[in-house]
């Protein structure tokens, strides 16, 4: 396998280790862009916005949105993405006693997951934090990095059925423990022992559960990687290294990290809010644009949606399309769906094709199979606020929602060369 593979996908594997939550992931793309030369807006204040320039404007710190601004240009390059994955979230109070012999946690399902990898794997916690210090609440970001807890499998004694299909409750199976005996409370200390804090300044908290299980690349050539929350950081570590890799010519480039597309984006920081129209304008304000100029400058913008798809399953190869087959390694995804789950038409794919012809970059077309509908994802969402020409691609990839998932090396490469093709168009 050529390096130039495996250097970037080890990159995104070093970018996910970083990202353990959607507020780690956010944390990371705002270290990465202050070091490219990123200015930060805020939106509780005016924005200042100069061409040849490059900004960013984070919302929940779990959202960001990340632009660069040529002297002159005539509408917009977009491409979104999402930072959260299917996880597991703490209730409040989330220690409960069994028996007086097990400390085990309580926990709801965040996203559509698949349950059983999640048993027998090293967990820890990590999320945010929010702590009163000297009046005033102080927002803090955790992560607990040690293995910490374990979703512990009943034995294969105790249940013969269970090679025969489980039907998993999350409320009874699902329970991570994290010690032995009576530990109420433990909880409450280890966020105050790690942020050096005392309990009673602690206020409340969004904590995750997340996979310790270290990202493997494997295969007889080094063809595959697994990793934790493939879908859909790879979307945004890919989205980032391009828009950071190239300078705009005529549009305005623009990356998009949005949070909750795993539990539908209605959130005042996912795909559904107006995080995207109020930023676009907002610089219309601060770059003088009339009402003509926003017009003409959306109907010239184009958006890519990028989220992974399906590849081929050699044990269920019944899954996919009976045409539409795409395969690890094979490049980008060209994403269709006739219900418009993903935005991709005739025009839009034409458009991308050219750009992906142009540059040498291999694609493939995907599908779902007719009688098994897939999800939706960031584009059409996006549109009702923001409606511009707009395509859905990704790579292939293999236990989608699982907590420990498969891609192909060469395909991390491939994105970030497609979507650097199209910030150059």
């Amino acid at each position: 396998m050529d390096n130039i593979y495996i250097d970037s996908t080890n990159n995104l594997i070093d970018f996910i280790k970083q990202s353990p939550t959607c507020f780690q992931a956010v944390e990371t793309i705002e270290k990465t862009l202050k070091v490219a030369g990123f200015i930060q807006l805020d939106e509780k204040n005016r924005f200042h916005v100069a061409t040849n320039k490059s900004y960013y404007v984070k919302r929940n710190n779990s959202s960001l949105i990340a632009f660069k601004v040529p002297k002159e240009y005539n509408g917009f390059s977009i491409v979104a993405s999402h930072t959260d994955s299917p996880t597991f979230k703490l209730k409040n109070n989330p220690e409960v006693v069994k028996e007086n012999s097990y400390t085990v946690l309580n926990t709801e399902g965040y996203g559509g997951m698949l349950l059983a990898p999640w048993f027998d794997r090293p967990l820890s916690i990590a999320g945010r934090v929010f702590v009163k210090i000297n009046d005033q609440i102080e927002e803090k970001l955790i992560t607990i990095d040690r293995d910490l807890l374990t979703i512990v499998n009943i034995a294969i004694h105790q249940n013969r059925e269970a090679n025969k299909g489980m039907d998993y409750k999350k409320q009874v199976d699902m329970l991570p423990i994290l010690a032995l005996g009576d530990k109420k409370g433990a909880i409450n200390t280890l966020i105050a022992e790690t942020l050096n804090v005392e309990e009673n300044q602690i206020l409340s908290s969004d904590l995750f559960l997340y996979n310790r299980m270290k990202a493997s690349i494997w295969g007889l050539d080094n063809e595959m990687y697994s990793s934790p929350r493939i879908d859909d950081l790879q979307g945004v570590f890919t989205s980032l290294s391009a828009l950071i890799n190239t300078e705009p010519s005529s549009y305005i480039n623009m990356a998009l990290f949005l949070d909750n597309e795993e539990v539908g984006s209605g959130t005042k920081q996912g795909a559904l809010s107006d995080f995207l129209k109020i930023t676009i304008d907002r610089i219309a304000n601060s770059l003088k644009w009339d009402v003509e100029d926003k017009a003409i400058y959306q109907a010239n913008s184009f958006m890519v949606s990028s989220d992974n798809g399906h590849a081929l399953h050699p044990n269920y190869i019944q899954k996919n399309d009976i045409v539409n087959k795409p395969v690890l390694n094979g490049g980008v995804l060209i994403k269709h769906s006739a219900n418009q789950k993903y935005t991709t038409d005739a025009s839009s794919a034409a458009q991308f094709k050219f750009i992906l012809d142009n540059a040498d970059i291999p694609y493939q077309e995907f599908v779902n199979n007719s009688d098994l509908p897939g999800g939706s994802t960031l584009g059409n969402l996006i549109s009702r606020s923001y409606s511009i020409s707009t395509i859905d691609i990704g790579v292939a990839q293999l236990a989608m929602h699982s907590p420990y998932e498969t891609g192909g090396t060469k395909d991390t490469y491939y994105l970030i060369k497609a979507i650097e093709a199209f910030y150059e168009r």
